[in-house]
C-alpha cells in the first residue's frame, strides 16, 4: 500500500482518538507531512518503540501501540498462564498507551498487572521479577523532548528484551494489521474478570525495601539537598528513599515537582543538559543547597551539581559520578568487610576507562558491554545463573545510569539518588566535597576526560544520511584524525578489531558501532542512537593534567567535525 492509500485508510479507520482525527484532517494536501507520517512503520528495535506522538504508522499512537502489543501477545500465547507487568511515566498519553496495551493483552487472555499511577522505570523491572511475569512494558521516552513517547519491552528477567526476543516479537508484529488483527477488551471488563489487576502498594514497598538494602552507610550530616523530578515519575520514590535513610533537609523545585508531560520549564528534560537544571541551580543558590539531584522523566537516570569550596555549583558528568560511586562502594565495602570475592563491575564500551584504574586499586574485574543498560543487566543474569550474583558490585554508563544491586536489571535513579546523597554525606563528615574527592581520583588515576557530540537527522532523508555516514566510515576508515594516526579500528558490526594491521575477534553481540584508537591513547567511538534520530560520537582522552586533557578534547572535537563534514 502506498503512502497516499495508507493515509486514506487511517482517515477512515483511526476514529478513537480525537487528536489523531484532527491531525489527519490538518495534513490533508500536505504531501511532505503525509509522507513523513506514513513512509514507514515506527521501528520496533531492541528496546521497543520510540517516536513522535501523532497520527500515522511512523508515529506513537494507540494504533501503533496496540499493534506492537498484539505482536507481543502472539509471542506469549505459547506460554501457560502468561502475565505482563505495565508501568508508565508522566509523558503525554503515557497512561492512555499503557491502558491500551493492557486492553490488548487481556483480550488475548494474558494476565496484566498495571501500576495505578505513574512509576519509575526500575519499578517496572522490579515488578516483572517480583510478580513472576513473562514480560513487562514501560511506556516512556526517557529523557527525549516532550513530543516523543515510547514503549519499552522487558523479558521475564527484568531486562529489556534480548536481541533474539526482539526479533521474534518483531516477526509477530509484522504479521499484524493495525486495524483488522488487533483484539481489544474494555479496561473495566478486564478488571471485572480478573485479567487486569492493579499492582498493590506492597509491591512498591518491596521495591523501596530492595533499594534501601543497597545502603552502605547511615547518613549523619545535615546535608542540604535540592531535588527536581523534572515533572516526571521520580518524586514519590526518590523522596521516600531519602527520608528513609535519614535525609530530611530536602527542597523540591516547585515548578518541576508535579508530573507534566509538556515539560514547560525544560523542553529537553535530560539531566545531562545544564539547561534542564537551571531552575534547580537557581534554587540551590537561594537555599544554600549542598547538592542538586535531578532525575529524568522515567527516573532511571540522575544528574547532579555539587557546591565546591568556592561556593560555586559544579555539574558532574555521568562518567565522573560513576567513578565516584564505584570508588565509594568499593571503599566502604572493603572497610565493612563485605567486599565479595572476585568482585565485578560492569560498564559500557563508551564509558570512561578511568573506571578500570579505580577498579585496579580494589582488585575489581571490569566487564565491558555494548551501549545500553540491558547488557549490564544481562551480565548480572549470567552471574545469577552461576549462583555468583554476589560478585556484582556496581554497573554504570556514561549517560547517567547506575545500579548497585541485582534486584532490578535496569538503571535505577532511586538507588543512585540514595547512594549519591549517602556518599556526599560521608565525605562531608570528613570535611571534603565530592569535587574534592573527584580531584583526588584524578591525581591518582590520570586526567581522563570524555565528551559526547551528537548530530540530529530528522525525517526520512535524515535516516538515509545517517546510514550513508556509517557506511562511508566503515568502508573508508580514516588513516588519521587530525594530526594523530589511527592505530586501531574496531567494527562491532563485523566483530573485527584491527590493531596495527593485526585482526582480532570482538566477543560482543554485533552492533552498528565504530571505534577508532589514536596514537596518543585518545579514542573516538561513533554510533547511531538507538532511541533518537542522531549519530552519537564519544571522544575520550587521558593526560597528565586537566588543562592538557581539556585542550586535547577541544582539538579532537574539531578534527571529528571535519571528518564528518560538520
Amino acid at each position: 500500500m502506498n503512502v497516499t492509500n495508507l493515509y486514506e485508510l487511517w482517515t477512515t479507520k483511526a476514529k478513537e482518538d480525537k487528536d489523531l482525527v484532527n491531525e489527519l484532517k490538518d495534513i490533508k494536501g500536505d504531501a511532505e507531512g503525509i509522507f513523513d507520517r506514513f513512509y514507514r512503520e515506527l521501528e520496533f528495535g531492541t528496546g521497543g518503540l520510540r517516536g513522535v506522538i501523532g497520527a500515522g504508522s511512523n508515529r506513537m499512537n494507540i494504533y501503533t501501540v496496540r499493534k506492537a502489543t498484539q505482536g507481543l501477545a502472539n509471542y506469549l500465547k505459547g506460554k501457560d498462564r502468561a502475565s505482563v507487568a505495565i508501568a508508565y511515566d508522566s509523558r503525554i498519553k503515557s497512561e492512555l498507551f499503557a491502558k491500551n496495551a493492557a486492553a490488548v493483552l487481556a483480550a488475548n487472555g494474558i494476565k496484566v498487572y498495571i501500576y495505578p499511577e505513574l512509576m519509575p522505570t526500575p519499578a517496572l523491572s522490579f515488578a516483572v521479577r517480583h510478580l513472576g511475569c513473562d514480560a513487562g512494558i514501560c511506556v516512556t521516552a526517557s529523557h527525549n523532548p516532550a513530543k516523543y513517547n515510547g514503549y519499552k519491552v522487558y523479558g521475564s528477567d527484568g531486562c529489556q528484551i534480548t536481541l533474539e526476543m526482539a526479533g521474534r516479537v518483531l516477526e509477530e508484529i509484522n504479521k499484524v494489521d493495525a486495524f483488522e488483527d488487533v483484539r481489544v477488551l474494555e479496561l473495566e471488563a478486564g478488571i471485572g474478570n480478573g485479567l487486569i489487576e492493579y499492582i498493590k502498594q506492597d509491591v512498591v514497598d518491596a521495591f523501596i525495601g530492595a533499594v534501601k538494602s543497597q545502603s552502605l552507610n547511615p547518613v549523619k550530616s545535615n546535608l542540604n539537598v535540592v531535588y527536581t523530578p523534572l515533572n516526571g515519575a521520580g518524586r514519590m520514590c526518590v523522596l521516600r528513599i531519602l527520608k528513609e535513610i535519614g535525609v530530611h533537609n530536602i527542597t523540591v523545585v516547585p515548578e518541576q515537582e508535579a508530573p507534566d508531560g509538556n515539560f514547560p520549564t525544560c523542553p529537553y528534560p535530560n539531566p545531562e543538559k545544564k539547561e534542564a537544571l537551571e531552575l534547580g541551580l537557581k534554587l540551590c543558590k537561594k537555599v544554600n543547597g549542598d547538592i542538586l539531584l535531578a532525575t529524568d522523566p522515567d527516573c532511571d537516570r540522575v544528574g547532579i551539581a555539587v557546591k565546591n569550596r568556592d561556593g560555586e555549583y559544579q555539574l558532574l558528568t555521568g562518567n565522573e559520578v560513576g567513578v565516584l560511586l564505584l570508588d565509594y562502594i568499593a571503599q566502604i565495602r572493603t572497610s565493612n568487610h563485605t567486599m565479595p570475592k572476585n568482585p565485578i563491575a560492569v560498564k559500557t564500551i563508551v564509558t570512561t576507562d578511568m573506571a578500570s584504574e579505580v577498579a585496579k586499586e580494589y582488585g575489581i574485574e571490569i566487564i565491558n558491554t555494548l551501549t545500553g543498560f540491558k547488557f549490564i543487566g544481562e551480565q548480572i543474569g549470567l552471574l545469577e545463573a552461576k549462583k555468583e550474583e554476589e560478585r556484582y558490585l556496581f554497573g554504570f554508563e556514561e549517560s547517567y545510569g547506575y545500579l548497585s544491586g541485582g534486584y532490578v536489571r535496569d538503571k535505577d535513579a532511586v538507588d543512585a539518588s540514595m547512594l549519591i546523597i549517602e556518599m556526599a554525606s560521608y565525605y562531608l563528615e570528613k570535611g571534603i566535597t565530592l569535587v574534592d574527592k573527584l580531584n583526588e581520583l584524578y591525581d591518582c588515576c590520570g586526567y581522563y576526560q570524555n565528551h559526547l557530540l551528537d548530530f540530529a537527522f530528522e525525517g526520512a532523508r535524515g535516516m538515509d544520511e545517517m546510514e550513508a555516514i556509517m557506511k562511508n566510515l566503515r568502508e573508508n576508515p580514516p588513516v588519521n584524525i587530525g594530526e594523530n594516526k589511527v592505530i586501531g579500528v574496531s567494527d562491532y558490526k563485523t566483530s573485527i578489531k584491527t590493531i596495527d594491521g593485526k585482526k582480532e575477534t570482538i566477543l560482543l553481540p554485533k552492533s552498528n558501532v565504530l571505534e577508532f584508537n589514536l596514537d596518543d591513547k585518545s579514542k573516538v567511538i561513533i554510533r547511531p542512537s538507538g532511541t533518537e534520530p542522531k549519530i552519537k560520537i564519544y571522544l575520550s582522552t587521558c593526560k597528565d593534567s586537566m588543562k592538557e586533557a581539556e585542550n586535547r578534547l577541544e582539538d579532537l572535537e574539531k578534527d571529528v567535525k571535519i571528518l564528518l563534514g560538520k
